[in-house]
Protein backbone atom coordinates (compact mmCIF):
# COMPACT_ATOMS: atom_id res chain seq x y z
CA UNK A 1 0.00 0.00 0.00
CA UNK A 2 2.70 2.68 0.83
CA UNK A 3 4.57 1.84 -2.75
CA UNK A 4 1.53 2.44 -3.92
CA UNK A 5 1.26 5.52 -2.64
CA UNK A 6 4.62 6.65 -3.24
CA UNK A 7 3.59 5.91 -7.33
CA UNK A 8 0.50 7.40 -7.20
CA UNK A 9 2.33 10.94 -5.68
CA UNK A 10 5.42 10.37 -8.39
CA UNK A 11 2.69 10.19 -11.25
CA UNK A 12 0.51 13.15 -9.89
CA UNK A 13 4.02 15.34 -9.86
CA UNK A 14 5.09 13.77 -13.33
CA UNK A 15 1.51 14.91 -14.97
CA UNK A 16 2.19 18.26 -12.75
CA UNK A 17 5.90 18.60 -14.79
CA UNK A 18 3.75 18.21 -18.15
CA UNK A 19 1.13 20.82 -17.68
CA UNK A 20 3.58 23.42 -16.33
CA UNK A 21 5.59 22.45 -20.12
CA UNK A 22 2.66 22.43 -21.57
CA UNK A 23 0.01 24.96 -20.62
CA UNK A 24 -1.68 24.77 -23.51
CA UNK A 25 -3.37 21.25 -22.95
CA UNK A 26 -5.68 24.20 -20.07
CA UNK A 27 -7.31 24.81 -23.39
CA UNK A 28 -8.93 21.08 -23.91
CA UNK A 29 -11.17 21.25 -21.08
CA UNK A 30 -11.84 24.61 -21.86
CA UNK A 31 -13.09 24.49 -25.32
CA UNK A 32 -14.65 21.03 -23.57
CA UNK A 33 -16.84 23.19 -21.02
CA UNK A 34 -17.48 26.13 -23.71
CA UNK A 35 -19.11 23.20 -26.47
CA UNK A 36 -21.33 21.98 -23.59
CA UNK A 37 -22.73 24.95 -22.72
CA UNK A 38 -23.75 25.82 -26.36
CA UNK A 39 -24.64 22.20 -26.90
CA UNK A 40 -27.00 22.55 -23.75
CA UNK A 41 -28.38 25.92 -25.09
CA UNK A 42 -28.69 24.44 -28.51
CA UNK A 43 -30.85 21.81 -27.14
CA UNK A 44 -32.75 23.46 -23.88
CA UNK A 45 -33.27 26.77 -25.75
CA UNK A 46 -36.06 24.83 -28.40
CA UNK A 47 -37.75 22.60 -25.58
CA UNK A 48 -38.58 25.34 -23.76
CA UNK A 49 -39.90 27.35 -26.07
CA UNK A 50 -42.04 24.44 -27.06
CA UNK A 51 -43.00 23.66 -23.63
CA UNK A 52 -41.23 20.42 -23.79
CA UNK A 53 -39.95 21.04 -20.09
CA UNK A 54 -43.42 21.66 -18.69
CA UNK A 55 -44.83 18.31 -20.43
CA UNK A 56 -41.68 16.39 -18.91
CA UNK A 57 -42.32 17.63 -15.55
CA UNK A 58 -45.86 16.05 -15.70
CA UNK A 59 -44.63 12.58 -17.00
CA UNK A 60 -45.93 13.30 -20.28
CA UNK A 61 -43.15 11.97 -21.97
CA UNK A 62 -43.19 11.24 -26.30
CA UNK A 63 -41.23 9.33 -28.13
CA UNK A 64 -39.86 12.78 -30.01
CA UNK A 65 -38.92 13.64 -26.75
CA UNK A 66 -37.36 10.27 -25.86
CA UNK A 67 -35.06 10.42 -29.19
CA UNK A 68 -34.19 14.14 -28.43
CA UNK A 69 -33.04 13.61 -25.26
CA UNK A 70 -30.89 10.57 -26.51
CA UNK A 71 -29.78 12.69 -28.98
CA UNK A 72 -28.67 15.22 -26.77
CA UNK A 73 -26.88 12.84 -24.34
CA UNK A 74 -24.73 11.59 -27.78
CA UNK A 75 -23.39 14.59 -28.91
CA UNK A 76 -22.54 15.60 -24.86
CA UNK A 77 -20.57 12.74 -24.52
CA UNK A 78 -19.10 12.89 -28.00
CA UNK A 79 -17.84 16.77 -27.25
CA UNK A 80 -16.27 15.31 -23.61
CA UNK A 81 -15.02 12.66 -25.23
CA UNK A 82 -13.54 14.23 -28.24
CA UNK A 83 -12.15 16.76 -26.17
CA UNK A 84 -10.56 14.45 -23.40
CA UNK A 85 -8.99 12.29 -26.12
CA UNK A 86 -7.45 15.32 -27.15
CA UNK A 87 -5.70 16.23 -24.13
CA UNK A 88 -4.45 12.54 -24.01
CA UNK A 89 -3.12 12.66 -26.71
CA UNK A 90 -0.80 15.74 -26.40
CA UNK A 91 0.14 14.34 -22.84
CA UNK A 92 1.40 11.13 -24.22
CA UNK A 93 3.18 12.83 -26.84
CA UNK A 94 4.66 14.86 -24.15
CA UNK A 95 5.55 12.39 -22.25
CA UNK A 96 7.20 10.43 -25.22
CA UNK A 97 9.30 13.21 -25.35
CA UNK A 98 7.47 15.20 -28.23
CA UNK A 99 6.43 18.44 -28.35
CA UNK A 100 2.89 18.41 -28.43
CA UNK A 101 0.59 21.60 -29.70
CA UNK A 102 -3.20 21.89 -29.58
CA UNK A 103 -3.27 20.93 -33.32
CA UNK A 104 -1.57 17.74 -32.61
CA UNK A 105 -4.11 16.77 -29.69
CA UNK A 106 -7.04 17.27 -31.88
CA UNK A 107 -5.74 15.86 -34.92
CA UNK A 108 -5.29 12.49 -33.03
CA UNK A 109 -8.74 12.72 -31.67
CA UNK A 110 -10.08 13.30 -35.29
CA UNK A 111 -8.41 9.83 -36.70
CA UNK A 112 -10.43 8.02 -33.43
CA UNK A 113 -13.77 9.94 -34.16
CA UNK A 114 -15.55 6.78 -35.23
CA UNK A 115 -14.28 4.92 -32.08
CA UNK A 116 -15.32 8.11 -29.99
CA UNK A 117 -18.73 8.47 -31.70
CA UNK A 118 -19.35 4.65 -30.98
CA UNK A 119 -18.10 5.05 -27.19
CA UNK A 120 -20.39 8.35 -27.24
CA UNK A 121 -23.54 6.31 -28.17
CA UNK A 122 -22.75 2.98 -25.94
CA UNK A 123 -22.65 5.53 -22.92
CA UNK A 124 -25.87 7.78 -24.30
CA UNK A 125 -27.35 4.35 -24.11
CA UNK A 126 -26.20 3.40 -20.68
CA UNK A 127 -27.43 6.65 -19.58
CA UNK A 128 -30.88 6.94 -21.33
CA UNK A 129 -31.61 3.46 -19.73
CA UNK A 130 -29.88 4.08 -16.09
CA UNK A 131 -31.84 7.11 -16.07
CA UNK A 132 -35.40 5.27 -16.86
CA UNK A 133 -34.87 2.61 -14.30
CA UNK A 134 -33.89 5.67 -11.79
CA UNK A 135 -37.17 7.80 -12.60
CA UNK A 136 -39.75 5.04 -13.46
CA UNK A 137 -38.40 1.95 -10.53
CA UNK A 138 -39.40 4.56 -7.38
CA UNK A 139 -36.80 4.15 -4.34
CA UNK A 140 -35.72 0.76 -5.76
CA UNK A 141 -34.75 1.90 -9.13
CA UNK A 142 -33.04 4.81 -7.76
CA UNK A 143 -30.36 2.25 -5.38
CA UNK A 144 -29.98 0.26 -8.28
CA UNK A 145 -29.24 2.89 -11.08
CA UNK A 146 -26.95 4.58 -8.58
CA UNK A 147 -25.14 1.05 -8.36
CA UNK A 148 -24.81 0.27 -11.62
CA UNK A 149 -24.32 3.87 -12.50
CA UNK A 150 -21.08 3.68 -9.98
CA UNK A 151 -19.70 -0.24 -11.76
CA UNK A 152 -20.16 1.92 -14.85
CA UNK A 153 -17.87 4.62 -14.08
CA UNK A 154 -15.41 2.33 -12.53
CA UNK A 155 -15.25 0.14 -15.93
CA UNK A 156 -14.70 2.88 -18.03
CA UNK A 157 -12.63 5.08 -16.04
CA UNK A 158 -9.38 4.50 -18.11
CA UNK A 159 -11.30 3.67 -21.29
CA UNK A 160 -10.74 7.11 -23.08
CA UNK A 161 -6.77 6.84 -23.01
CA UNK A 162 -7.17 3.02 -23.80
CA UNK A 163 -9.35 4.55 -27.10
CA UNK A 164 -6.68 6.78 -27.63
CA UNK A 165 -3.29 4.80 -26.99
CA UNK A 166 -4.23 1.41 -27.68
CA UNK A 167 -6.72 2.22 -30.49
CA UNK A 168 -9.41 -0.38 -29.37
CA UNK A 169 -13.22 -0.10 -30.02
CA UNK A 170 -15.29 1.03 -27.21
CA UNK A 171 -16.27 -2.70 -26.19
CA UNK A 172 -12.89 -3.58 -26.15
CA UNK A 173 -11.94 -0.39 -24.65
CA UNK A 174 -14.35 -0.80 -21.58
CA UNK A 175 -13.25 -4.41 -20.63
CA UNK A 176 -9.25 -3.28 -20.98
CA UNK A 177 -10.04 -0.31 -18.96
CA UNK A 178 -11.39 -2.54 -16.20
CA UNK A 179 -8.33 -4.79 -16.76
CA UNK A 180 -5.80 -2.04 -16.28
CA UNK A 181 -8.12 -0.45 -13.24
CA UNK A 182 -7.62 -3.87 -11.36
CA UNK A 183 -3.45 -3.17 -11.69
CA UNK A 184 -3.69 0.30 -10.90
CA UNK A 185 -6.59 0.85 -8.54
CA UNK A 186 -4.68 2.14 -6.12
CA UNK A 187 -2.82 4.46 -7.76
CA UNK A 188 -5.86 5.78 -9.26
CA UNK A 189 -7.82 6.16 -6.57
CA UNK A 190 -4.88 8.09 -4.01
CA UNK A 191 -3.82 10.27 -7.63
CA UNK A 192 -7.98 11.37 -8.45
CA UNK A 193 -8.20 11.88 -4.89
CA UNK A 194 -5.91 13.66 -3.97
CA UNK A 195 -5.80 16.30 -6.86
CA UNK A 196 -9.90 16.48 -6.19
CA UNK A 197 -9.00 17.30 -2.40
CA UNK A 198 -6.70 19.60 -2.93
CA UNK A 199 -7.86 21.91 -5.75
CA UNK A 200 -10.87 22.08 -3.72
CA UNK A 201 -9.58 23.12 -0.56
CA UNK A 202 -7.82 25.77 -2.44
CA UNK A 203 -11.01 26.14 -4.32
CA UNK A 204 -13.21 26.83 -1.52
CA UNK A 205 -10.10 29.18 0.24
CA UNK A 206 -10.99 31.27 -2.69
CA UNK A 207 -14.21 31.35 -2.21
CA UNK A 208 -14.75 31.76 0.91
CA UNK A 209 -11.56 35.11 0.85
CA UNK A 210 -13.14 36.13 -2.00
CA UNK A 211 -16.98 36.49 -0.61
CA UNK A 212 -15.50 38.40 1.88
CA UNK A 213 -13.31 40.78 -0.04
CA UNK A 214 -16.74 41.28 -2.40
CA UNK A 215 -18.87 41.93 0.81
CA UNK A 216 -16.19 44.54 1.21
CA UNK A 217 -16.22 45.89 -2.20
CA UNK A 218 -20.05 46.28 -2.31
CA UNK A 219 -19.46 48.34 1.01
CA UNK A 220 -17.48 51.10 -0.86
CA UNK A 221 -19.20 50.74 -4.32
CA UNK A 222 -21.30 48.59 -6.43
CA UNK A 223 -19.21 48.48 -9.80
CA UNK A 224 -16.14 47.43 -7.28
CA UNK A 225 -18.35 44.67 -5.71
CA UNK A 226 -19.42 43.50 -9.34
CA UNK A 227 -15.64 43.48 -10.04
CA UNK A 228 -14.85 41.66 -7.25
CA UNK A 229 -17.52 38.78 -7.70
CA UNK A 230 -16.43 38.59 -11.21
CA UNK A 231 -13.02 37.86 -10.09
CA UNK A 232 -13.61 34.99 -7.96
CA UNK A 233 -15.58 33.36 -10.07
CA UNK A 234 -13.16 33.86 -12.69
CA UNK A 235 -10.50 32.37 -10.26
CA UNK A 236 -12.75 29.48 -9.29
CA UNK A 237 -13.37 28.69 -12.85
CA UNK A 238 -9.34 28.83 -13.71
CA UNK A 239 -8.76 26.37 -10.35
CA UNK A 240 -11.59 23.97 -11.82
CA UNK A 241 -9.89 24.25 -15.49
CA UNK A 242 -6.05 23.23 -13.54
CA UNK A 243 -7.54 20.55 -11.78
CA UNK A 244 -9.22 19.47 -14.90
CA UNK A 245 -5.90 18.92 -16.90
CA UNK A 246 -4.24 17.29 -14.54
CA UNK A 247 -6.68 14.48 -13.43
CA UNK A 248 -6.82 14.47 -17.35
CA UNK A 249 -3.03 13.77 -17.36
CA UNK A 250 -2.73 11.79 -14.88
Amino acid sequence: MVERFQRSIELVKASWGVLKSDRELLLFPLVSFVLTVLVTLTFALPLAATGAFQRISDSQYDPALIVVAFLFYVVTYTVIIFCNSALVAAAMIRLEGGDPTVRDGFRIAASRFPTILGYALLSATVGMILRAISERGGIVGAIAAMVVGIAWNIATFLAVPVLVVEGLGPIAAIKRSAELLRSSFGEQIVGNVGISLVFGLIGLGVGIIGALLAVLAFSISPVLGIAAVVLVVIAIAAIALVAAALTGIF
